[in-house]
């Protein structure tokens, strides 16, 4: 259900982020003077910000450093070039995410939350608050709030960029516009359940998975990993594509399931030869990819396709074929898609 609401949840989130001019700059006064960001959250939301912060360094030249919360303030770190730390979290109540941002406060550091309940601790504690306008979410594992925090993020780039210069009004327009569009794309990707049915008999048998991306695919394939993870609960583990030969590779064998993340870029020629070394391999592979890239990867294993879209959102829309994967998986081996075993929804432990 909840995979099924994110074109509006999309919408919704990308309405609280324009100003009553139209503009990408909701929440965002003083941006022009930031000299680093500090990206703070866990599972999910982390996968999230290590997103983002492609964005924000392509689209604004800031630099950001992505931390799991639960590791952050235990190596006491240094805060010197950090201009404001970003806390991300659905249910606004991860207590590792929340202790991490009290850290930073204590540190002199400003500090935001993005968050989807405006009553949360987080949002009380910060200060300022970006929301996610996604709607309850009662799965544990997250879709919709996970494409929400891109929308929010992406929205938040561009703002910044804007506000430091590194971006024009075209620049925006252009962001907004790819925006924009993601709730039809969206709408269609969603459709798209039959196309991965073959895949789904042969990933339920398996005991392990890889998944592999390069660019901003890679911390796709790191979600796509979890997702499978907790929905199925087949070991899977996301990879950098170009860090298979560094090991990885030797997991390969004859039947293995290997799921691309694949878009029209500058990473195709790469990613395409990283796919034929683990075919060679004996590897079944899925290809997850837009439309315009998916006859340069045709012959190199099963392929699902997405509209093409901006460069810009694609994390976000290959996004649903992922979830719809694993979302297959756990229905086809009869696990709780709702409520994973020793899950929560909300971590409010250490």
């Amino acid at each position: 259900k909840e995979i099924h609401e994110q074109p509006e949840a999309i919408a919704h989130t990308l309405a609280g982020m324009v100003d009553d001019d139209g503009r990408l700059t909701a929440g965002l006064e003083g941006a022009e003077g930031l000299n680093g960001v500090l990206m703070l959250a866990a599972g999910t939301s982390h996968n999230a910000a290590m997103i983002g912060k492609y964005w924000f360094e392509n689209l604004a030249d800031l630099p950001v450093i992505t931390e799991i919360a639960s590791e952050f303030r235990y190596r006491n770190p240094s805060l010197r070039n950090t201009g404001l730390a970003i806390g991300i979290s659905q249910s606004g109540e991860s207590l590792d995410t929340l202790m991490a941002l009290r850290y930073a406060s204590e540190h002199g550091v400003e500090t935001m939350g993005i968050v989807n309940v405006p009553e949360s601790t987080i949002a009380r504690e910060t200060d300022c608050q970006l929301l996610t306008r996604a709607g309850p979410e009662i799965g544990v594992a997250s879709t919709k709030a996970f494409t929400a925090q891109l929308t929010v993020l992406l929205a938040m780039a561009a703002g910044i960029g804007h506000a430091r210069g590194t971006m024009d009004d075209a620049g925006v327009a252009r962001v907004r516009s790819a925006l924009e569009s993601l709730p039809r794309l969206v709408g269609e990707a969603l459709g798209g359940f039959k196309n991965l049915a073959p895949m789904v008999s042969r990933l339920s048998r398996a005991r392990s998975c890889l998944f592999l991306g390069r660019g901003m695919m890679f911390p796709l394939a790191l979600e796509g990993a979890l997702k499978l993870k907790e929905l199925s609960y087949i070991h899977a583990e996301g990879y950098a594509s170009g860090e298979m030969k560094h090991g990885p590779i030797a997991l390969i064998e004859d039947g293995l399931p290997v799921v691309a993340l694949v878009t029209d870029d500058d990473h195709l020629t790469k990613a395409s030869s990283n796919l034929m070394e683990a075919k060679a391999r004996g590897a079944d592979i899925l290809i997850i990819t837009t439309e315009s890239a998916a006859e340069s990867v045709a012959d190199l294993g099963s392929v699902v396709t997405v509209p093409d879209c901006d460069p810009l959102v694609a994390p976000i829309l290959l996004s649903i074929p992922a979830q719809i994967l694993a979302y297959l998986t756990a229905v086809h081996k009869g696990t709780d898609v709702d409520q994973p075993r020793n899950l929560a929804k909300s971590v409010t432990v250490e």
